[in-house]
């Protein structure tokens, strides 16, 4: 079966993934690209217990975050934003933190990992407008960041940076409190909130298909929803470049780049 007729007259729900992205400028884990570099994300529990690991995190995320923030939807969230609007889809969940799903006029979003948009205090739980603790680390690093130079960005809104460069970069703690201040987005080893899933969950039961769009589905807080598409007899759509972990059970699969192939199934789908 091919994927418009897999998704024609059907409610869609899609599971977005990092491949939405990379044609943003933004680098994934473990796309083709990104397959040959070994890259070791931050771990929650390092975060918390290592002021290094912070030190680490946060002087890699001030460089990367400039180029981060001027990120721009691609033809890939457009496309689903029409798809969207013209009744096809129900809604997307992604396991993306760049907010370029809403900035592209998708209303129907449930970002299962979060948005680096907000930092949070691990102690108080006041939340701060990244943009906003972006000018503090840079007020606290002015001279680092004069003396930094260009970087190579990293997925989710990282840098790659030599280890001499964290030696004298400084962390702003809560304004409030004093506590730890960290990216509002589910780290790995971190738990999805239940409210969040319970989210997922409410707008996947509405999904006659679920399309996976961008995900190689290594995660498992992504691949849950394949198992229960499998137990419930949802059909599977995958639009990826590169394998897949739901490649042997999905009812069509397109390999290809998703700023390709998204606008054309919206031009086909929505065809009057």
């Amino acid at each position: 079966m091919t994927l418009n007729d897999l998704l024609r007259g059907r409610r869609v729900v899609v599971l977005a993934g990092a491949g939405c992205s990379t044609e943003s400028g933004i680098p994934d884990y473990r796309g083709p690209e990104s397959i040959q570099k070994v890259r070791k994300p931050v771990q929650y529990q390092e975060f918390v217990r290592s002021e290094e690991a912070r030190v680490r995190y946060w002087a890699r995320s001030t460089a990367g975050w400039l180029r981060f923030s001027a990120a721009l939807p691609n033809p890939a969230h457009h496309a689903l934003a029409r798809l969207e609007a013209g009744g096809v889809v129900r809604g997307i969940i992604t396991q993306n933190v760049d907010g370029l799903h809403h900035a592209a006029g998708s209303r129907r979003v449930v970002e299962l990992h979060g948005s680096l948009a907000s930092v949070r205090c691990l102690q108080c739980a006041t939340a701060v407008a990244r943009t906003a603790f972006q000018e503090r680390l840079r007020a606290m690093n002015a001279e680092w960041m004069e003396l930094l130079g260009e970087v190579v960005a990293a997925p989710d809104g990282d840098a790659e940076l030599p280890a001499s460069a964290l030696a004298s970069f400084g962390v702003p703690a809560c304004e409030v409190c004093g506590g730890i201040l960290k990216p509002d987005v589910v780290f790995f080893g971190e738990n999805v909130p239940a409210e969040r899933v319970q989210e997922a969950w409410r707008l996947f039961d509405e999904a006659e298909v679920l399309l996976v769009a961008g995900s190689s589905l290594t995660v498992y807080s992504g691949r849950r929803f394949i198992y229960r598409a499998e137990k419930d007899g949802v059909p599977i759509a995958v639009i990826n470049l590169g394998p897949t972990r739901a490649d042997e059970v999905a009812a069509a699969k397109v390999d290809g780049r998703l700023g390709d192939v998204l606008p054309a199934l919206a031009d086909a789908l929505l065809a009057r």
